[in-house]
Formats: structure tokens, C-alpha cells, sequence
């Protein structure tokens, strides 16, 4: 799950690339806030995957063969529901984009190439986190591995082809991501039916009330959802208050965030595995071993955080330079690349807490935390440094991440010495 997570900040850094590199920074900016908003609707629908993972694993544990099948068929269906969604409603979303964002048209244009292209991959997505989920729940780390080394090599030669060598520019970055989707989704169906296979499963053509369990399912997610939520509306401030600064500082901020992409999907693949191995313990009813798992997770994330954090202070300035040669940018980001630098260390409990409260399913832990981390680290911070500019949006993202490590952390230890974490 490291390796598989550690490839996909490849794609973004292969789009800022090829984007950075066409001269004009309205085309960095305008796949920058393009590509934030169908990431923001695509990370709120990962309560589908997160849910997923937290059902799979705990039926794992019970060797309940029957929920591992209805648990996937359920997720299936509310994912192509939510994905038709996203779809009728791409103008009104567009719109919106304009209007928070207060970009000039330049970026607003380019924007919009990438975002009425790349809207048409939600459904392969959505089911995508689905399929990633029910492979993490039932323990297979190796598929999520190949599913999205696939997407992602698929994805950067399709990307050089269509912006470089064809010269679609922004259009060319989203119709290599919507058809790395879409490979993607044949290529987890197939893995997914070995499993079946394998652990003998049978695909149920009727659900009944008691396998259904809709309200429970649509409860959960709804907990993740609304957690999922405050963290777009933190990250996506980032990329609208940015706009307002100038193409420029989009731009920075756009080439910086690949860093917190790289720091996020290494920790997430930590946190993954901490999904699988606590849920299925969780199922398992195995105290100790959801201890052993937590202990062991928290080793590691402190490992590659020390790592990153030594990569970014030692290498910083050259990703930079490779990711843009645009100079007002590439000037712009430097200034603000000692956030990052810290970022590793101080957002690691965040992550690592996330993948224990999914395999634990305690989702509303998981709101709360994050409506407070999100009130006070993120938007107080921001409040209270306002006029600092663009180094006050850092500040703010660095305290909410910092935030959100602590709150769970403490919410964590007080389950386990009251002896609830398995409730």
C-alpha cells in the first residue's frame, strides 16, 4: 500500500510538468483549479472507499462471506448514483468554480477545458475507490498495488502523448485521466473476480432487507461524507483565496501542493493498511491486536516523515525547478517551501489516526475531530494571520493538520484505556 500510494503524486507531478513548462502561468493556474474542484468532488465521495474498507474488513474478521459480497454491491450502486450526479450537475459546479474562484478569464478558460473533460470519469472513479476498498478489506494489498500503478502509468504516457506530442495542452491532461480511469475500472473488475474466486464468493442477484441494511450504510457514510466535507472546504479555500492573490500565487501554491500530495499518499499508504489489519482485528474481536497495529503504523509514518522532511529541506528547491520553469512562479513557490518542509512531521498523526478510526468504524469520531480542527486550526489560524498573505493560508493548513493528528490521537487513547475500542 506505500508503493502503491507513492505512485500516484506521480501523476500530479507529470501534469504540473508538462503544464509548467508551456510558458504562461494561466495554464498552470488553470489546471490547478480545475483539476482542485474534481478532486474535491471525487475526495468527498471517498467515504466511499473508507466505508467500504471499514465494512470489508470487520465482515473478514467474522468470515462473513455473505456481507463481504452485499457490502460491495451496495457501495457499487451508491457510487454510479453519485457519480450521475456529479454529471448533471457539471454546469452548475462549473459556474460555482467561477465564481469563488475570481481568476482571471485566461485561467477561467483553461479551467473549464479540464473540467468539463475530466467529469465524465466519475463513474470508473467512484467504483474504482469502491473496488480499491473491498481489495483492502479482504487483505489483498497486492491489487490496490496494480490497480493504480496501472492508472498511473497509463495515465503519464497518455499525458505526454496528448500535451506533447499532440499540443492539446489542458484538454489533452484531462482526457488522459478519464481514459486512465476507465482502464482502470476493467482492469479492478477483473482482479476483484479472482477474488471472488478464490475466496469462493457468489454475487447475489437479490438483496434482502436484512443484507440491504441502508440506513446503517447511508449512516456511516453520511458521518465520513460530512468529515470528507470539512476537509475539501479546507483545501479548496486554499486554491479560491489563492486565486484571488493572483495567477502567480495560484500557480505556487498549485506546484507546492504536489509536495503535501506526496507526504499525504506515502502516509495514506500507512493508513490503509492500518484500515485492513485494525478492521479485520476489530471483526476478530482482538484488543490487543488493534493496539499491536496502531503501534506499529505510528513506527512507520514517523519513518517517512523524517524521510520526506529531509528530502524536501536537502532537494526542495530542484523539484521545483523541474516542475516549472516559469520564473515568477518558481520564485514564489521557494518562498514557501520551509511549510513544507515542517508539513511531514507535523501532519503524520492525521493520516496514520485516520486509517485506525476507519478500521475501528467509528466514523463520528472522525467528524468531530475534523469540524473542530477545521474551525479552529484551519479557519481561526487563518483569521488571526490574515494579513500575512499567502503565508497565512500555510499557516492555516499546517495547524489543521497538526490539529486533526492531535484530536484523534487523544480521542484514540482515551477509547483504548477505557477499554472501547472494539464497541
Amino acid at each position: 500500500m506505500i508503493l502503491s500510494n507513492i505512485t500516484v503524486p506521480l501523476l500530479g507531478l507529470v501534469d504540473t510538468a508538462v503544464i509548467g513548462h508551456l510558458g504562461s502561468a494561466h495554464y498552470l493556474a488553470g489546471i490547478a483549479l480545475g483539476a482542485t474542484v474534481i478532486s474535491m468532488l471525487f475526495w468527498l465521495a471517498g467515504f466511499l472507499r473508507m466505508s467500504t474498507t471499514g465494512l470489508i474488513a470487520t465482515a473478514y474478521g467474522e468470515q462473513n462471506k455473505r456481507q463481504l459480497v452485499a457490502s460491495l454491491q451496495k457501495s457499487i450502486m451508491l457510487a454510479l448514483l453519485v457519480a450521475l450526479l456529479l454529471i448533471v450537475c457539471q454546469h452548475p459546479l462549473a459556474w460555482l468554480m467561477a465564481q469563488l474562484s475570481d481568476a482571471s478569464a485566461q485561467t477561467i478558460e483553461q479551467a473549464n477545458h479540464y473540467f468539463y473533460i475530466r467529469i465524465y470519469s466519475a463513474p470508473a472513479a467512484l467504483s474504482n475507490l469502491v473496488l480499491l476498498g473491498w481489495m483492502l478489506g479482504v487483505q489483498y494489498g497486492r491489487g490496490p498495488f496494480l490497480l493504480v500503478l496501472l492508472t498511473n502509468v497509463v495515465n503519464i504516457a497518455l499525458d505526454l502523448y496528448f500535451v506533447l506530442g499532440l499540443e492539446m495542452g489542458v484538454k489533452g491532461a484531462a482526457l488522459a485521466s478519464v481514459m486512465a480511469d476507465y482502464c482502470a475500472l476493467v482492469f479492478a473488475l477483473w482482479l476483484v473476480s479472482r477474488l471472488f474466486k478464490r475466496h469462493q464468493l457468489q454475487w447475489h442477484w437479490y438483496l434482502s432487507p436484512k443484507l440491504l441494511q441502508l440506513g446503517a450504510l447511508l449512516r456511516l457514510n453520511g458521518d465520513i461524507f460530512f468529515r470528507s466535507l470539512m476537509l475539501q472546504l479546507c483545501f479548496s479555500f486554499m486554491t479560491f483565496y489563492g486565486a484571488r492573490l493572483g495567477d502567480v500565487v495560484l500557480a505556487a501554491n498549485a506546484v507546492l501542493m504536489n509536495f503535501l500530495l506526496l507526504i499525504s499518499f506515502a502516509m495514506d499508504g500507512i493508513a490503509y493498511a492500518a484500515e485492513a489489519k485494525v478492521g479485520q482485528a476489530k471483526g476478530a474481536k482482538d484488543e490487543q491486536r488493534v493496539r499491536m497495529w496502531v503501534r506499529i503504523s505510528m513506527q512507520w509514518g514517523l519513518v517517512f516523515a523524517l524521510l520526506y522532511a529531509l528530502i524536501f529541506l536537502l532537494g526542495g528547491g530542484q523539484i521545483i525547478r523541474l516542475l516549472t520553469d516559469v520564473p515568477a512562479v518558481n520564485a514564489m513557490a521557494i518562498t514557501y517551501l520551509p511549510w513544507l518542509i515542517a508539513m511531514p512531521l507535523i501532519a503524520m498523526g492525521c493520516f496514520l489516526f485516520d486509517g485506525v478510526f476507519v478500521g475501528l468504524m467509528r466514523a463520528k469520531d472522525m467528524r468531530n475531530t475534523m469540524i473542530f480542527s477545521a474551525a479552529v486550526g484551519f479557519f481561526g489560524v487563518f483569521a488571526l494571520t490574515q494579513g500575512l498573505g499567502n503565508h497565512a493560508l500555510w499557516a492555516a493548513m499546517t495547524a489543521f493538520m497538526g490539529l486533526r493528528g492531535i484530536t484523534l490521537a487523544l480521542r484514540y487513547h482515551r477509547l483504548a484505556k477505557s477499554h472501547q475500542l472494539l464497541i
